[in-house]
C-alpha cells in the first residue's frame, strides 16, 4: 500500500508542482488511483469492496433511498448484481429487510447493530484521513470540483446526480417551527424531514438553482 502511494506521489507531484495548469488527464487518473487503492484495500474483515460499499452507502441515504435499486443506480452497477450483494448481507446478518411504509410493494434496507458495528473497520477510512489532512480550504474546493464532475459524469451515462438537502431544488423550509408544519419537508414527496437526514444522500436529488445559498445554509446550520 504505502509504495502505491509513493509511486503516485513522485510521478505526479513534481508535474503537479512546477506547472500550474494541470492536464485533465492527470486530474482523472489521480481520482482513478484513488479508487484503485481504496478497492485494493477492500478485502478486509470478511468482507469484499462489493460488501463494503453497500454498507458505506446505507449508512449514508436517508430513507427513501435505501432500496436496492438506488443503490446499483448510486454504483452504476446491475440491479441484479446488488440484489445479490445484498442478500449476502442478509443472510449473515449485516442487513434486515423492511417493507416500505409509504410504499407496500416496495423493501428498504438498514444496517443491524452488526452492520453498524463492522463500518467501525470499513477500509474506506484511508481515504477520510486522507482528506482530513487537507486543509479546510482545499476540502472545501475539492468538493466543490468533485461534485461537478460528478454530476458531469452523472448526466452523459443519463444516471440520477444524488445529493443531498442543503442543495437540492425540493428543499423547503429554514427550520422554524411553525405549528402543524415540519422546520424542513421534502417538496417532491411531500414528507416531513429530520434534522439529521438533511446531510443524508437521497437518489430523487435535482440540483436547486439557488444551491448556493443553500449551501451556505447548510455550513450555517447549527451542528
Amino acid at each position: 500500500m504505502y509504495s502505491l502511494v509513493k509511486l503516485v506521489w513522485y510521478r505526479y507531484h513534481p508535474f503537479m508542482s512546477t506547472k500550474p495548469d494541470v492536464g485533465e488527464s492527470v486530474v482523472a487518473e489521480l481520482i482513478a488511483q484513488l479508487g484503485w487503492i481504496a478497492h485494493g484495500e477492500g478485502f478486509v474483515g470478511g468482507l469484499t469492496p462489493a460488501q463494503w460499499s453497500v454498507l458505506r452507502y446505507l449508512s449514508r441515504a436517508n430513507r427513501f433511498s435505501r432500496t436496492v435499486s438506488a443503490f446499483a443506480e448510486f454504483h452504476g452497477t446491475t440491479r441484479g448484481t446488488a440484489s445479490q450483494t445484498v442478500k449476502s448481507l442478509v443472510n449473515r446478518g449485516y442487513l434486515i429487510r423492511t417493507r416500505s411504509q409509504r410504499d407496500g410493494r416496495s423493501v428498504r434496507l438498514d444496517l443491524t447493530e452488526k452492520g453498524k458495528k463492522a463500518l467501525a473497520d470499513d477500509p474506506f477510512e484511508i481515504l477520510v484521513r486522507a482528506a482530513r489532512a487537507l486543509s479546510p480550504t482545499a476540502r472545501s474546493s475539492l468538493e466543490r470540483a468533485l461534485e461537478r464532475m460528478v454530476r458531469h459524469v452523472a448526466q452523459e451515462y443519463g444516471r440520477c446526480p444524488f445529493g443531498t438537502c442543503p442543495s437540492c431544488l425540493y428543499l423547503r423550509g429554514d427550520g422554524s417551527c411553525v405549528e402543524g408544519r415540519s422546520p424542513y419537508e421534502c417538496g417532491l414527496l411531500d414528507e416531513p424531514l429530520g434534522e439529521a437526514e438533511l446531510d443524508q444522500v437521497c437518489v430523487n436529488f435535482e440540483l436547486g438553482r439557488n444551491s448556493a445559498m443553500k449551501r451556505t445554509f447548510a455550513e450555517e446550520r447549527p451542528q
